[in-house]
């Protein structure tokens, strides 16, 4: 089975990403802010002050390049997981998807609401015949920074959105994509309503209750610990859980893969596994036989949990952070 995680990128573009970021994150919390003199969400006045006729209008992507869109896009094609994620989640079926990030079909927990939908590549890497045939309207690229692909794309419609900057967490790029489909009321419904139901479901854990969480994906050459503002991280802290101290970091990335002889970094009052490939699950299950592994304080008290890493090692969506929520709660009643 052929996995697939995202394109590789050069340290320089990686560079330009990270000078970028501030101006991104801005110009997206700009487009999906609040309007004091009017009571509305920019989002709904951008459409009415930008419209450049009655059926389309102007939104700024994540890049802060400013592009037109249909006013009610009708055929949407994502290029990501998390935009599957974040139009599903705001009732929206798209016409063309793509496979999951490490898979080589659509993520587990979106199965059943994208069957039938065609997929037209791999996780940022479309097939343009098969983007031609979806007939989109609309094109959610994600975090595409491939130019010669977003050429392409373009010039399939122009209404093509780079949907996400490096920093964004989840909260920030579905607002984003809230307001490019005219549905940003939805949108911070939704994140209302997921921190509500966090903060209540931290607050019946028992002994649980602010427990220290250890969130970890194994890679092939070992573990990897997820720093504070990671996805599944922030859905912790939502909960008033913590992190162990080794790992109380406020990036928003994963550490490079550590060897045996660091394991204790991954020690915490629970911990939460996953992996992304078949060489990740080889390498966590020979471990798991080792006396290191044995040693570890979660795994001696019954308290290690594998998890899906298709959903917890990614940038996350609206979907992805109510599953992530549900396998805390899952776990951390049940004990």
């Amino acid at each position: 089975m052929t996995l697939h995680s995202r394109p590789a990128r050069t340290a320089a573009r990686r560079a330009a990403q990270a000078v970028a970021a501030l101006g991104a994150a801005t110009l997206l919390l700009t487009a999906c802010g609040s309007d004091s003199d009017s009571g509305k969400s920019s989002g709904d006045k951008a459409g009415k002050a930008d419209t450049a006729s009655s059926q389309t209008r102007t939104v700024k992507d994540a890049t802060g390049k400013a592009v037109e869109i249909p006013a009610e896009p009708k055929r949407i094609v994502t290029l990501t997981q998390e935009d599957l994620d974040a139009v599903l989640a705001l009732d929206i079926k798209p016409v063309g998807i793509t496979n999951g990030q490490g898979l080589d079909k659509p993520p587990a927990y979106l199965a059943d609401k994208v069957e039938g939908i065609n997929v037209v590549g791999n996780l940022l890497q479309p097939v343009m015949d098969k983007v031609v045939a979806a007939k989109p309207d609309l094109i959610l690229a994600g975090d595409m920074q491939d130019e010669q692909v977003l050429k392409q794309l373009r010039e399939i419609t122009p209404a093509t959105l780079v949907t996400m900057a490096p920093t964004d967490d989840w909260k920030l790029f579905f607002r984003g994509v809230g307001n490019a489909v005219n549905k940003l009321d939805a949108a911070n419904k939704f994140i209302t309503d997921h921190e509500a139901a966090a903060k209540a479901a931290g607050e019946k854990l028992g002994k649980n209750k602010g427990a220290e969480v250890s969130i970890v994906r194994w890679n092939p050459d070992g573990p990897s610990w997820m720093e504070n503002k990671q996805f599944a991280s922030g859905v912790a802290l939502e909960m008033g859980l913590k992190r162990p101290k080794s790992q109380d970091k406020d990036g928003n990335a994963h550490t490079p893969s550590l060897s045996l002889e660091k394991i204790n970094e991954i020690d915490g009052d629970w911990l939460f596994l996953s992996t992304l490939t078949s060489d990740g699950e080889k390498a966590l299950k020979d471990v798991q036989s080792k006396p290191a592994y044995k040693e570890l304080g979660a795994v001696k008290n019954g308290h290690a949990v594998t998890v899906d890493g298709s959903v917890w090692s990614t940038r996350g969506g609206p979907l992805a952070a109510d599953v992530v929520l549900g396998d805390y709660v899952k776990a951390l009643s049940a004990k």
